[in-house]
């Protein structure tokens, strides 16, 4: 009877991941589904612990450590998430899918420490095939499979969130990806030696992967550029699912095999998508290095000319008789945590008669859909963030374009620039439009290290500082005109 009631809870479970999934696609019902799927899981974990039993009939036990963990966790989690800046969001989530990585990997050495257990080498040396015969190799090929995709999930993620938060810088070397796909083969070939080696190779060779499973996770993403971050988070959040899913294999585990599957799934279809945004093939995002260090090309110099900038004063009021503005988001509003007050300028400029939109480019910030998940926090309405594409078909019937920190994405080198190295990838057409304020701190280049064109376009005027109190200082003038 417990058998059945714990298949229905990991049913009801399966089945708020799907919902929640489903809701998590549109700005209006994620947070719902968000806590929708946090039910189900909280059911499948309480379900495991009070109702799983093994093949012999024995249930877990050892509750005060299984507990203590969720209790630690919990608390680390929620402090974690309640303190995390907006702008600290995209390492949040990078740290925590390592977390997920490196849960599937002591789930794999956990099992094949179970899996080898009894067997001595001293004490049975002529017995060591047969023990490890009686090993089913299938079991084996998941274990190893839940090792390589988590140690390198774990490693990767790692390296992603010390680059978002400044700690670690790009690294690169002549080879560097040559070495990537040997270390890839050599890592892959002892798995399948595994199957068929003796014990003492198969025991000693496990350890060797999960080392130089972790070395090629590091290397993995050290190359990869700071505007292909996002990409390569979603990519590492698909690894994490895929090797949560050989754990649900491994242990027969539907709920953890759906919300594997699940996570993997989304994870390299919104990889696939950002590709597509950029109009990059997955495979140059991996050894482009855009965005790194060594990010060269005409597209880096100065784009030469002169900018203009404006006052407060003046960019009031061509903002104030505007009949629309659109608006274009950027790290730099995140970095600022302004989100709050360009809220309140959008209420003004409406109060006046102004339309207000947004326009949302699929990879600005610095994580998938971070620019959404911004606004959202300021209670902007979802009708309002327009998709590039919407935003693109709307900027010749605008009149004011103010772009609060936002760079790469609206640079025009991605059409008119072939030695760029963002050239073909789409971008929000705002030069389009009769008049573009850019707010930003300096004349910097952005994150992707290439200077912009449009800075120095005559209907372009720079609005520099700080976006929070820029912002501050605008809303004033405007509630003056």
């Amino acid at each position: 009877m417990e058998v059945h009631i714990l298949t229905i809870c990991y049913l009801i479970a399966s089945v708020t991941f799907i919902l929640g999934l489903k809701m998590l696609s549109n700005p209006a019902t994620a947070r719902r589904g968000n806590l929708v799927a946090a039910v189900g899981m909280t059911l499948a974990i309480l379900g495991t612990i009070f109702l799983y039993k093994d093949d012999a009939g024995n249930r877990l036990h050892n509750y005060g450590w299984i507990f203590g963990g969720l209790l630690i966790g919990a608390v680390i989690g929620t402090l974690a998430a309640k303190k995390v800046k907006m702008t600290a969001m995209p390492e949040m989530v990078s740290l925590f899918n390592g977390m997920g990585g490196a849960c599937a990997a002591l789930i794999s050495i956990v099992e094949f420490n179970h899996l080898t257990h009894g067997y001595n080498a001293a004490e049975y040396p002529q017995e060591g095939f047969q023990f490890f015969s009686g090993i089913d190799k299938t079991q084996l090929l998941i274990i190893l499979l839940g090792l390589i995709i988590g140690s390198i999930s774990f490693a990767g993620s790692m390296i992603a969130w010390g680059k978002l938060n400044g700690k670690i810088k790009d690294f690169s070397f002549k080879g560097q990806h040559m070495l990537n796909n040997i270390l890839i083969l050599v890592i892959f070939g002892l798995a399948a030696y595994i199957l068929v080696a003796s014990p003492e190779e198969t025991i000693l060779y496990f350890y060797v992967i999960v080392a130089l499973a972790l070395f090629y996770g590091v290397l993995f993403v050290m190359p990869i550029g700071g505007a292909d971050m996002p990409v390569v988070i979603s990519l590492l959040n698909s690894f994490t699912g895929v090797a949560a899913a050989c754990g649900g294999f491994l242990y027969d585990n539907k709920v953890m095999l759906t919300g594997g599957i699940l996570v993997g799934a989304a994870g390299t279809l919104l990889t696939i998508l950002m590709c597509k945004a950029m109009n990059r093939s997955l495979m140059n995002v991996l050894i482009g290095s855009f965005g790194g260090s060594t990010a060269t090309g005409a597209a880096q110099q100065q784009a030469g000319g002169s900018y203009k900038e404006i006052t407060l004063s003046d960019a009031a009021m061509v903002m104030s008789y505007a009949n629309k503005v659109m608006i274009v988001p950027g790290y730099g509003l995140a970095v600022a945590q302004a989100q709050h007050v360009c809220h309140e300028l959008e209420k003004v400029l409406e109060s006046k008669g102004v339309e207000v939109k947004y326009a949302i480019h699929p990879v600005a910030g610095r994580m998938p859909g971070h620019m959404n998940v911004l606004l959202a926090e300021a209670d902007v309405s979802y009708e309002k963030l327009l998709e590039m594409e919407q935003a693109n078909d709307e900027f010749k019937s605008t009149d004011v374009v103010l772009i609060l920190g936002a760079n790469d994405v609206v640079n025009p080198a991605a059409k008119n620039d072939p030695a760029s190295p963002i050239y073909g990838m789409p971008i929000l057409e705002v030069e389009e439009a009769k008049t573009v304020i850019v707010n930003k701190r300096s004349m910097k280049p952005g994150y992707a290290g290439i200077e912009n064109q449009l800075f120095f376009q005559p209907k372009t005027s720079m609005l520099f500082g700080d976006a929070k109190k820029a912002l501050q200082d605008l809303l004033a003038e405007i509630k003056n005109v």
